[in-house]
């Protein structure tokens, strides 16, 4: 074990947030990190914590009514997640025996698992060796190892190469885990803690003055976005059973976006033309 690795599962090991999905089923891991893409912990644990009460297995959520599912997601924002999650629900407990993939191939081969979400399964549910990058650990490992404040926009061949270098032969599953909590508590995009970190003393960024990086990352604007006239309809028709298009312009200060983002929910399978002129989730 190197000093860089021992230092990091140490304080993993000390420093570790409880986190439910890290003592649960590979369904209960599966279910996290669908919700977990693009969406922080504490938003999230509430809504597992309800999933899984719910739907406790694949079997049980494959049975699910579209519409229950949509509604359970809340604003957990994405709502197409919850469609693919769904879809993967009725495949893994048809064609898998009710069981969550063991390989990264067959994860891969599901709705919405994706190279990361696969990787991550691996690691968490099966405690394989797999290669995560997810931001946190791609910033952690960019400011340790390279020097730089943040990495860039998508993952290159040569950064997994030299990333999967970093993966220990035994406690493959814990090192992703405790540089990924690493990276999410400590070593954070803004304002990073490095009084608190157990590598500082050997940070290359840290060494060089803490340059900052030449990226320029876009930031989504949420306020009057398409997105949020998306999950404006979107609430309404969990509260409603169905609404008019009258009805839900009303809800939104441009008709043009509205029409827009109907036409894109139903193209997503999210929402359903229940008449000419009215709206409701699917059945």
């Amino acid at each position: 074990m190197s000093a860089v690795e021992k230092e990091i599962i140490s304080w993993f090991e000390s420093n570790k947030r409880d986190l439910p999905w890290r003592n649960t089923t590979p369904w209960g891991v599966m279910v996290s990190e669908f919700m977990l893409q693009q969406t922080p912990v504490n938003r999230v644990l509430p809504k597992w914590n309800e999933w899984m009460q719910r739907w406790p297995t694949a079997a049980d959520l494959a049975l699910a009514p579209t519409a229950e599912v949509i509604t359970a997601w809340g604003r957990l924002g994405y709502p197409r997640r919850a469609l693919r999650l769904h879809e993967s629900a009725k495949i893994i407990a048809t064609e898998f025996n009710n069981k969550v993939p063991t390989s990264e191939h067959l994860l891969r081969t599901l709705p919405g698992v994706g190279e990361y979400t696969a990787a991550a399964i691996t690691a968490f549910a099966y405690k394989e060796s797999s290669l995560v990058l997810d931001v946190n650990i791609r910033r952690l490992f960019v400011r340790l190892f390279d020097g730089q404040e943040s990495p860039t926009s998508s993952t290159s061949k040569t950064e997994k190469a030299v990333r999967k270098e970093l993966i220990p032969k035994d406690g493959a599953h814990i090192w992703a885990a405790a540089t990924m909590e690493l990276g999410a508590l400590v070593c954070t995009a803004r304002n990073p803690h490095c009084e608190m970190c157990p590598v500082a003393n050997v940070c290359q960024w840290r060494k060089a003055g803490f340059p900052k990086s030449t990226t320029i990352r876009k930031t989504q604007t949420w306020h009057g976005s398409d997105r949020q006239c998306r999950g404006t309809i979107l609430q309404a028709l969990r509260e409603n059973e169905w609404l008019t298009e009258k009805l839900l312009k009303k809800l939104w200060h441009d008709d043009s976006q509205v029409e827009k983002a109907l036409e894109t929910l139903i193209a997503d399978g999210l929402i359903h033309k229940k008449t000419k002129s009215s709206y409701s989730l699917p059945s």
